[in-house]
């Protein structure tokens, strides 16, 4: 080879029997290491026959190496669909390090890599299988609010650790500068000397013609649904160590959250209940925190920004995904449906697992 990177190419073919088997080929694979192949023997350099063909210089050299060592059957391996040769223990290391400083990938930029890299084809079905024994995670892309800080984390565990150690309900944990003096009194009628509750409290919009999930049919494909519309939000409290309570108010105004509240008192008695949440306008005013406290409930706010926080997002989501194919006639029966599945679905704690790791772990002691 000279410094124009011109290869000495060994012609295994004739230039005829090059363009004979050009012509039969239906594979794109194929013709493209053959007009390559071709493209050396008129004389272009190593470069400029893989640019020709869409390849890199590297990929190019490649393939000449291979054609001058065994011809067409090294050149051209057998692509016809089979499970592909596997990569030794050392590619399989070389790969992971290519992936781990380009990461994240897709899978169609992984089939390129390795395609390009490793001149291997993986069927669609195998490269998952593929990737998954190379240790690899699939995930999905979070979106970052602007809003959110960049210590959400430090700011939730500093606000439970204040929350857990403030027990005395007759201090109004919820009262901030500048609230009016009056109506920080619990109720009479509360008792929180049964231990604490602690719960994720939420709303959502669950429609009864979402259609995220796709049903099997024999015959006919086509299923009609009657088109019920929910206009009122359910709002839920999922509950770690207490009864989770899902209500469907008219809207979500702070006489309607105070009522909800209510509800979860009356299914959570004689405990302080302490209540994780967002920064919603009718969660944070005066009116809502001072019925709050006389309720015994302290609230917790996450940063802003930070749904990402609170578990019972999964539980909304996962209960979306259940209830999608179910065909209902009419709002009580939608109501009915969510209710049902709200409380299987908030008898688990896996939701809240990386929310007790974080948080809770050395505090459970705290929790009745």
């Amino acid at each position: 080879m000279n410094g124009d990177r011109r290869k000495k190419i060994v012609r295994h073919l004739s230039e005829e029997d090059l363009n004979r088997l050009l012509a039969g080929s239906d594979s794109e694979k194929v013709s493209q290491r053959l007009t390559f192949v071709k493209r050396l023997y008129k004389g272009a350099t190593l470069e400029d026959a893989a640019d020709d063909v869409g390849k890199s210089a590297s990929t190019g050299s490649r393939w000449a190496r291979r054609w001058n060592k065994g011809g067409l059957g090294l050149l051209t391996p057998n692509f016809g669909g089979g499970r592909p040769p596997k990569l030794d223990e050392a590619e399989q290391a070389q790969l992971l390090e290519r992936l781990r400083d380009g990461q994240p990938w897709t899978s169609q930029e992984i089939q390129h890599l390795l395609n390009e890299e490793f001149d291997i084809e993986y069927h669609p079905v195998y490269l998952g299988d593929f990737l998954d024994n190379l240790g690899l995670s699939r995930a999905i892309p979070r979106p970052k609010r602007p809003s959110r800080p960049d210590d959400a984390e430090e700011i939730v565990d500093e606000r439970v650790g204040d929350a857990l150690d403030n027990d005395d309900t007759n201090e109004p944990h919820n009262k901030r500068d500048g609230d009016d003096e009056e109506g920080w009194v619990v109720d009479d009628d509360i008792c929180t000397d049964g231990g604490t509750v602690l719960g994720f409290f939420d709303a959502s919009h669950p429609q009864p013609f979402d259609n995220s999930q796709r049903l099997w049919y024999v015959d006919d494909p086509h299923l009609e649904r009657p088109l019920v519309k929910i206009f009122e939000p359910a709002v839920g409290f999922y509950a770690l160590n207490g009864e989770s309570v899902v209500s469907f108010p008219e809207d979500q105004t702070k006489e309607r959250i105070c009522e909800c509240l209510e509800r979860i008192r009356e299914q959570n008695p004689a405990q302080r209940i302490l209540l994780v949440l967002d920064n919603h306008f009718s969660h944070t005013c005066e009116y809502t925190r001072k019925r709050a406290h006389q309720l015994g409930i302290d609230f917790i706010f996450l940063p802003t920004g930070s749904p990402d926080l609170n578990p019972i997002e999964q539980v909304w989501k996962s209960l979306k995904w259940v209830a999608s194919p179910m065909i209902v006639e009419n709002q009580e029966e939608f109501y009915a449906l969510i209710t049902k599945l709200f409380s299987q679905l908030t008898n688990r704690i896996s939701f809240a697992q990386f929310w007790i790791d974080e948080f809770l772990d050395s505090r459970l002691q705290y929790l009745s």
